[in-house]
C-alpha cells in the first residue's frame, strides 16, 4: 500500500511521544494523521537509509483510524494509544517475515505476535513494520550480509557511519524520525550502543521485566527486549506497556548518590567522549546528586565481555542448530564460524564464562550498597565509518549490566567537536528500572533535550 498524503509536517519537535500524546488529547492532531506522516517519511527516507525492512501499512492505517476514534471519544486504551512503532526483525510481528537478519529464515512468516508486541498492540500502539539488524543479533555495526547496510543518520554526505548494533535499524529509524519508538534487543549493549551512536535514548530493562517469548533468541541468559525513543522522557510510558507495570512519576536528582564508574585505568576512552562524560558528571553534581567513585572487584572488562560473547555463541549455536544443519548456506560464513566456535567449547570454558556472569551480579550488589545509581559512558567512542576496525572494547561498558541483569538507560550527553553524538548510561539495581529512567529523563533536560541529526 502506498502511504496516504496529508499536510502534517511532523517536524523534529513533534516527534516525541509526549508532544504527540498531548496533541491527540487536545484534538490538534489525530493518530491517523501522524501515522500517515510517518509512512510518508519511511517512503521518502528509507530507500537511502535501509532501516525499515518490511511494513504492514494497510493494517496499521486501519489501527491508526481506530485509535483516532478512541482519542476523539476521550477513551484511549492507554497512555501510548496511537504511537507508531517499528520492531527489530528478530521479534515476531504477525504476518511479517521473522528472520533475525538470517537468510535461512527469510521466508518464515510469523503466525503470532511476540509477547512484547502483543502488549504494545493491546495498549493501542500502531506497529508499522520491522527494521534491519545484525545477522542473528551477533555484532555491533549493522552491516547485514543478506539485508544490507543500515546507515547512521548522523553521517555527512559521503560519510557512511555505522548506527551500531545489533539493533542498528532501531536506532537509525528513531533518529531519522521514521517512528516514535522502535523495539530492540540488548544482549551485551545492543539497544544502548545504537542509542549512543544515533543520538537517541534507549533502555535495557532489568532481567525478566519484559517477556522474551516470540523473540528469536541469541542468548536466553543475556537477551533483553527494550525501547528506543528520541526523548528519554518517553521511555517510561513504553516500558509500562511492555512490562505491564506502571512507572512512578518523575522526580529530581537531589539526594541521589551516583557512582562514577572509574574505568580509565583499564580502558582507553575517546578524549571527546571522556570530556563529555566529565561535563555530564558536573551537571549531575550541580543538580543535587552526590558523586562517588566505584570500581568493580570481579568484572574483568575484556575477559568478562569475551565471556558474554562466548555465552551468546554457545546459546546461539543451540538455538540455530537444526536450521544450520538443514541450510548452512543460509548463514553467512562469519556467523557459521562464530556459532561453530560456541558449539566446540569445552565444559570447563563454558562454566568459567557463566561464573563471570555470576561475578558481575556480586559486583552489582557491592556497588548498590554504596550508591543509588552507577554511570559511565555507553561506548568508549562515537560512531565510526563502515570498513574501519571495530573497537575491541566496544561493549566493555555495556556488557556489565546485561551480565548482572541490571536496568540500564542510555541518554545523549551531547555532540563531540566533530558533530557526533555520545551517551551516558544510568545503571540501577535490579527491580529499579524507574530509577534509571527517572535519572535519564532529568539528565536530558540538563543536557539540553533530544538531539536532531542535520537534515532530518
Amino acid at each position: 500500500m502506498s502511504p496516504a498524503t496529508n499536510d502534517l509536517p511532523l517536524k523534529a519537535s513533534q516527534r516525541t511521544w509526549a508532544a504527540q500524546a498531548a496533541a491527540f488529547a487536545l484534538g490538534r492532531w489525530s493518530p491517523l494523521d501522524v501515522f500517515d506522516a510517518y509512512a510518508q517519511r519511511i517512503a521518502r527516507i528509507n530507500p537511502a537509509l535501509n532501516a525499515v525492512l518490511d511494513t504492514r501499512f494497510t493494517a496499521a492505517r486501519e489501527e491508526a483510524g481506530a485509535s483516532a476514534d478512541r482519542w476523539a471519544r476521550g477513551a484511549p486504551l492507554s497512555e501510548i494509544d496511537g504511537a507508531v512503532v517499528l520492531v527489530k526483525a528478530n521479534i515476531a510481528v504477525e504476518g511479517l517475515p521473522w528472520h533475525a537478519g538470517i537468510k535461512a529464515y527469510e521466508r518464515r512468516i510469523a503466525r503470532d505476535d511476540a509477547a512484547c508486541v502483543a502488549r504494545l498492540k493491546a495498549a493501542g500502539a500502531i506497529i508499522a513494520g520491522t527494521v534491519n539488524m545484525e545477522e542473528a543479533a551477533l555484532g555491533a555495526v549493522t552491516d547485514n550480509p543478506w539485508f544490507g547496510r543500515t546507515l547512521n543518520p548522523w553521517g555527512k554526505a559521503g560519510d557512511a557511519l555505522t548506527p551500531g548494533g545489533s539493533s542498528g535499524g532501531s536506532g537509525a529509524a528513531v533518529a531519522a524520525g521514521l517512528c516514535v519508538m522502535a523495539l530492540g534487543t540488548d544482549t551485551m549493549g545492543s539497544v544502548r550502543i545504537p542509542a549512543a551512536y544515533c543520538g537517541v535514548s534507549g533502555h535495557k530493562p532489568g532481567r525478566g521485566l519484559v517477556e522474551t517469548g516470540g523473540v528469536m533468541a541469541l542468548s536466553t541468559t543475556l537477551d533483553h527486549v527494550g525501547p528506543l525513543t528520541r526523548s528519554a522522557r518517553d521511555l517510561s510510558a513504553f516500558l509500562a506497556a511492555l512490562s505491564g507495570q506502571p512507572q512512578r512519576p518523575q522526580k529530581g536528582l537531589t539526594g541521589l548518590t551516583i557512582g562514577r564508574w572509574r574505568f580509565e585505568d583499564e580502558l582507553t576512552c575517546d578524549p571527546d567522549v571522556m570530556a563529555a562524560f566529565e561535563i555530564a558528571l558536573a551537571r549531575l553534581d550541580n543538580a543535587g546528586a552526590r558523586i562517588v567513585d566505584v570500581t568493580p572487584s570481579h568484572y574483568a572488562y575484556g575477559r568478562s565481555r569475551r565471556a558474554g560473547l562466548l555465552i551468546s555463541e554457545i546459546e546461539g549455536a543451540r538455538a540455530h542448530a537444526a536450521q544450520l544443519a538443514e541450510t548452512p548456506e543460509g548463514f553467512s560464513e562469519g556467523l557459521r564460524k562464530l556459532l561453530g566456535w560456541g558449539a566446540a567449547q569445552s565444559a570447563d570454558k563454558v562454566e568459567a564464562a557463566y561464573q563471570l556472569v555470576r561475578a558481575s551480579e556480586t559486583d552489582a550488589q557491592d556497588w548498590f550498597a554504596q550508591c543509588d545509581l552507577v554511570v559511565s559512558p555507553v561506548a568508549l567512542e562515537p560512531a565510526f565509518a563502515f570498513g574501519a576496525p571495530v573497537p575491541a572494547g566496544q561493549a566493555d561498558l555495556t556488557a556489565f549490566a546485561a551480565m548482572a541483569g541490571l536496568p540500564a538507560t542510555a541518554a545523549p550527553m551531547g555532540l563531540t567537536p566533530a558533530g557526533l553524538p555520545c551517551a551516558i548510561q544510568f545503571m540501577a539495581p535490579q527491580g529499579r528500572d524507574g530509577l534509571a529512567l527517572r535519572a535519564a529523563s532529568q539528565f536530558e533536560m540538563l543536557a539540553g533535550g533530544p538531539l536532531i541529526p542535520p537534515g532530518y
